[in-house]
């Protein structure tokens, strides 16, 4: 068949493959690991007598519309002295998906599942993904359960963590249920159709405002960058949308990462090592000084999470259209993630954008490589075995995973910016306002506000800097390759908070 210019959704299936290829993942499983998969039946049952039956539990999975690959349930109950008891339930993947197999192969090959536009090309086989091993309505789960109380004022109280069996009461989109929170939408049939879900759900969205609240006061980042996906009209993308924050998400995220700090300290505790996930100090801390400046911020110049935290409200409330170029600004200048592995008696640095310093992924073992192995560490540390993983192994891992996890977050902006430039195209010679969200010896980027796209700046890089705001053409787009290309040029100065286009 040829593809034509309209078969936008086959020539970005093409891209994606080959980028997968290009940077070192695999975009199909091995015929062994298929095979293994063929002899997997049915899901994970309880395997010891410490695994406890929490099925009548009033559990939930909040996801994304489209999400099929649930890795996590939430429910919550009101204690007697005002606290909340939150749980989280987080699918038992090791249960079925063991240390050493061909899927298990695979997985750690990849690291991740890697979404993009056109394909998703999951980290393991959607028959598991999304069924044996998803915790997937009204079906019997393997679970690690994350047990913690919130205090009234959102603080961390007890917390344990243990196996369960759970069943999924209700599969949730979070549009619809942060509608119904906010006042402007009614409530959900799925809620409604469980007695006592409505006022649980209630329950999990003041605890997780709480505890929001908290770690904010304590230096939390509050940022919110613009995430894009393109919206297809058959096989011809129309247009990109936008992904934006709401209260579901907040619920699932706040929970996320107090389960996270949970479970570090848990191996902590047990004198485990653990593999956790650390964003260091900002190295261009004072580019960060220098852009909270320009708009007429003062930050202290040694790195300060709660200073930082306290400029990012303020400039949220001031100027809320353009607080997600603010934030991607600030991320870019903070630097990436990383996995560090933590063994008993060391400290490693903690996460500076949450403002913690124990943290580790737990929470989502169908797509995260990182979880899975936290899961074998934890459901070791349970059952009194020893350490699954050698010092130098979980050491390596570590490594890989941070260096797989940019690989596969390269073939995702990669593919991104193929449908950017797909949409882009035909406007060839039109200006736009930008902001610069990358400025290194490899080259300058910028993104344009409408539709808000990346691209390089090939002509007038000279003298600009992360967080300028300058007036670009479009000069250049290659599909393929996913290049988007921009010249600056001059444009009359503007003043006030929007900053001076130069």
């Amino acid at each position: 068949m040829v593809v034509t210019d309209k078969h936008h959704r086959l020539i970005l299936q093409r891209i994606a493959s080959r980028v997968m290829i290009e940077r070192g993942l695999l975009p199909e499983f091995s015929k062994e690991a298929l095979s293994e998969l063929d002899a997997i039946h049915s899901p994970a049952i309880a395997d010891s007598a410490q695994v406890r039956d929490l099925r009548s539990l009033l559990w939930c999975s909040i996801d994304n519309d489209d999400s099929k690959d649930l890795d996590q349930l939430t429910t919550a109950a009101k204690m007697p002295d005002g606290s909340t008891k939150i749980l989280v339930a987080v699918a038992d993947v090791d249960a079925v998906v063991r240390n050493g197999s061909a899927l298990d192969a695979h997985a750690k090959h990849n690291t991740t599942s890697v979404y993009t536009d056109a394909r998703i090309f999951p980290m393991l086989p959607e028959k598991l993904s999304t069924n044996l091993t998803s915790l997937n309505y009204q079906e019997d789960r393997m679970a690690i359960i994350i047990d913690m109380v919130i205090s009234s004022d959102g603080m961390l109280g007890g917390s344990d963590v243990y196996r369960a069996v759970v069943r999924n009461k209700a599969k949730l989109a979070y549009n619809s249920v942060a509608a119904w929170l906010e006042d402007t939408g009614s409530l959900p049939k799925d809620i409604g159709a469980v007695q006592g879900l409505d006022e649980t759900l209630k329950l999990q969205d003041l605890a997780a405002q709480k505890m929001k609240a908290f770690r904010h006061e304590h230096g939390a980042l509050n940022l919110e960058t613009i995430q894009t996906r393109a919206l297809f009209d058959g096989d011809e993308i129309r247009d990109l949308e936008e992904h934006k924050r709401n209260r579901a998400k907040d619920i699932i995220e706040d929970f996320m990462v107090a389960a996270n700090g949970v479970t570090a300290r848990y191996l902590a505790l047990r004198k485990f090592p653990s593999l956790r996930r650390v964003v260091r100090t900002p190295k261009r801390w004072e580019r960060i000084v220098e852009v909270a400046d320009v708009l007429g911020y003062a930050l202290p110049r040694q790195p300060d999470s709660k200073a930082l935290e306290q400029f990012l409200v303020k400039e949220k409330a001031d100027d809320p259209v353009r607080f997600p170029d603010l934030s991607l600004t600030i991320i870019k200048l903070m630097g990436a993630g990383e996995y560090v592995a933590e063994f008993p008696g060391e400290t490693v640095p903690g996460h500076f954008g949450l403002a913690v310093k124990d943290y580790s992924h737990s929470t989502a073992p169908n797509r995260r490589y990182p979880d899975l192995i936290t899961h074998r560490l934890l459901k070791a540390a349970l059952s009194g075995d020893t350490v699954p993983y050698q010092d130098d192994e979980l050491e390596g891992l570590a490594r890989h995973c941070t260096d797989e996890e940019d690989a596969a977050a390269k073939v995702e902006r990669q593919v991104g910016k193929s449908a950017a430039a797909l949409l882009l195209e035909s406007r060839i010679g039109e200006k736009f306002d930008a902001i610069v969200t990358g400025a290194a010896a490899k080259g300058t980027w910028v993104r344009i506000f409408h539709p808000p796209v990346e691209g390089k700046l090939l002509q007038g890089f000279r003298g600009i800097d992360v967080g300028d705001k300058i007036r670009v053409q479009l000069v250049h787009t290659d599909v393929d390759r996913g290049f988007i290309d921009f010249k600056k040029i001059r444009a009359r100065r503007r003043h006030g908070r929007e900053g001076s286009y130069r």
